[in-house]
Parts: structure tokens; sequence; C-alpha cells
């Protein structure tokens, strides 16, 4: 069984920055891919950011937030993080973490491509 629980979340101003954590156990994750997805009030679920594995690898970002957003991780920890910098109103969201097998390409955007999901964090920006 794997456990993903994301925290971090919170009302920022826009410009502002936050860093969201996704905590996992439950599993050996080195060959794990990880993913961010956030799901705005009324729209789907979308792709944020992915690394494809947790032991390292490349990084995939979305168009909406490249250069803004960071994804990282620590080891000791099993902890994996979301650096949000410039935050715009559009970033409102609830924000998951997932995990699944190691991807490539455009596998690693699909929802499909992950098995276990967080509870979510809310992130609220504010014009």
């Amino acid at each position: 069984q794997v456990q993903l629980v994301e925290s971090g979340g919170g009302l920022v101003q826009a410009g502002g920055s936050l860093r969201l954590s996704c905590a996992a156990s439950g599993r050996t994750f080195s060959s794990y891919a990880m993913g961010w997805f956030r799901q705005a009030p009324g729209k789907e679920r979308e792709f944020v950011g992915a690394i494809i594995r947790w032991n390292g690898g490349r990084t995939y970002y979305a168009d909406s937030v490249k250069g803004r957003f960071t994804i990282s991780r620590d080891n000791a920890k099993n902890t994996l993080y979301l650096q949000m910098n410039s935050l715009k109103p559009e970033d409102t969201a609830v924000y998951y973490c997932a995990a699944g097998d190691s991807c490539s390409g455009a596998v690693c955007y699909a929802l499909s491509s992950y098995g276990y999901w967080g509870q979510g964090t809310q992130v609220t920006v504010s014009s």
C-alpha cells in the first residue's frame, strides 16, 4: 500500500511563492514516477509536472508553469516537493501528488499513468 500526503498549501498573493510537500510511505519509491496535478473548481484535473523516477531523471512541466514551478525531492525524508514561484490567480486549485510506474514523454502527463494519489492541498492565489 502506498500513502501520499500533501501539505503546504495556503493563501498567497499574486507574485508570491509556496512550496508543497508530498510525504510518501508504504513502498520503495526509487523506481516510481511522481507527478503533481491540480484541479480548479469546475475544471478537470490537469497535469502540472512530473519526475520520471523518484531517484532521479528527467522532469516534465506543463507549459503554464514552466519556468515558475520546480520539482525536487528529499530521499532521506521520502518527500517530494513542488516549489511554486511567481504565482498567478489562475494557479488557484487543489494540488495533488501522484505516484505510478516510471514513465517517459507524454505518458507522464496522463492521469491514468498514476495509480496512487494523495488527498490534495488547496492553493489560493489572490490578485
